[in-house]
């Protein structure tokens, strides 16, 4: 296998590294020589087997840190921001961020026997799921930990501009997320950032399961997926790598659908 990150100090921070499409993410990063530094938020029944995740990405020969903490919480950004300014001394750089968390409300905008979405729901999927990005790509940037040639990397879904029932705020905040990449990709391009979106296919995580009627979704995605498959952690990570190449430099500003064509039936 290539490793054509090896030797080159760039580290991968991915926010929400621990499962779905972040940790494979972490695997294949580091798999083909890249640093990794994951943020993660879970329980201490949790840690025992996310340990035996990380310990797999260590064998690999790269630079390993996590962080169980609240990356939603602006003093434990800072915190992990000024421990990365001591772990990467004066050579180590961030080339890759990838943002990769899932917090927000999957509640019906109309119900007559359960809860129903209210303006604080939307505001704190919105926040975590969106905004948090550019908290934390400002963070990063004032504290002159990325690369000269660096890459952003968020994952949206077709529910942005799909209405699926019980997904109204996290569609808004998957929009939001796309304005907010557009933006960062003209006004941090002068810096050398690219920042793109992947819209991922239908994934079978522990995040769309968390969405009624994810069964009903997942059998509709077999249909209309020209491979009639499920999209698989992997393919994404695959394009994350792709988009981190040298040769993915002039990819800027875009939302890109990895999901073996299920977007165009």
């Amino acid at each position: 296998m290539d490793k054509e990150f090896k030797n080159k100090k760039y580290w991968a921070l991915i926010l929400g590294g621990s499962s779905g499409l972040g940790l494979a993410t972490a695997k294949k990063l580091a798999a083909h020589g890249m640093n990794i530094c994951i943020v993660h938020r879970n329980s201490r029944s949790q840690e025992e087997g996310i340990n035996v995740h990380f310990e797999e990405i260590q064998k690999m020969g790269v630079s390993f840190k996590a962080f169980n903490t609240d990356a939603f919480n602006p003093h434990k950004r800072e915190q992990v921001i000024e421990e990365l300014k001591v772990l990467f001394s004066e050579t180590g750089c961030i080339r890759t961020l990838v943002h990769s968390v899932a917090k927000g409300n999957l509640k019906p905008m109309l119900s007559e026997d359960a809860p129903t979405l209210k303006t604080d729901d939307f505001s704190l999927t919105i926040n975590a799921m969106a905004i948090s990005l550019y908290d934390w790509t400002k963070a990063v940037f004032e504290a002159n930990l990325f690369a000269k040639d660096s890459r952003i990397i968020s994952f949206t879904s077709e529910g942005n501009t799909k209405a699926w029932k019980n997904y109204a705020a996290v569609s808004a905040a998957k929009v939001t997320l796309e304005a907010i990449t557009r933006n960062m990709a003209l006004e941090f391009a002068p810096h050398g950032i690219r920042a793109n979106c992947i819209q991922a296919g239908v994934t079978d995580t522990a995040s769309l399961r968390m969405i009624p009627g994810s069964d009903k979704i997942k059998a509709h995605s077999l249909l209309r997926n020209p491979f009639g498959r499920l999209t698989l952690p992997e393919d994404v990570a695959n394009a994350v790598y792709l988009l981190s190449k040298d040769e993915a430099s002039w990819i800027n500003g875009c939302v890109i659908p990895v999901d073996g064509g299920e977007h165009i039936s």
